[in-house]
């Protein structure tokens, strides 16, 4: 449960006008600073619409699972089961991606993804060179860094007030809410 009342699932749909229906619990919080939420939205809609959208969910799933948010790694590792890859490879990407049988591109952007999210003062001139090298453009490798960082800010603001990943992320296929799940519980769940 969050740490503050979070704004009804309905009157959250109102005031960041989103559709009605299920509201997440990330919108939830949002619509406490409709301003400040607009402004994420905005951000995060011109990082992910600039770069291909799987590599996006990949740096994504890396920044998230570094940081050890649950819900960020439950949303978009739901992403890249639905759009991508099947569960299993979701798994394997998550658990060991030099192992899940995807291109060193894509290994290069999730270790690029990651170290920002760890400590972007750890981030050399070889980890960038690295990006370069296997075929990424300049803008490319700014995207990953400007999705991790992103990422960060948002997972850190989630984990801060206590917000659960919603109760839906319980039945994701192949073992994924397992796997995904690396910091707070979900929503309904005990914690261990």
């Amino acid at each position: 449960m969050a740490f503050i009342d979070l704004v009804p699932a309905e009157e959250a749909a109102e005031r960041l006008g989103l559709p009605p229906g299920e509201v997440p619990n990330y919108a939830r919080l949002g619509a406490l600073h409709p301003e400040a939420y607009a402004g994420w939205a905005e951000l995060i809609g011109a990082i992910r619409d600039g770069m291909d959208r799987r590599r996006y969910e990949l740096a994504t799933v890396a920044a998230a699972k570094r940081l050890g948010s649950s819900y960020c790694s439950l949303a978009h590792g739901k992403v890249l089961a639905e759009q991508f890859y099947d569960a299993d490879r979701v798994r394997a990407i998550f658990t060991d991606r030099a192992s899940a049988g995807i291109d060193q591109a894509d290994i290069a952007v999730m270790d690029l993804a990651e170290k920002v999210a760890a400590d972007a003062t750890s981030v050399s001139e070889g980890d960038i060179q690295r990006l370069l090298e296997l075929g990424l453009s300049e803008r490319d490798v700014l995207d990953v860094v400007l999705t991790a960082a992103a990422r960060t800010f948002f997972a850190k603001l989630l984990d801060a007030m206590g917000v659960a990943p919603d109760g839906s992320y319980r039945q994701l296929e192949g073992g994924l809410t397992e796997a995904l799940s690396v910091g707070r519980p979900i929503e309904g769940v005990a914690p261990l």
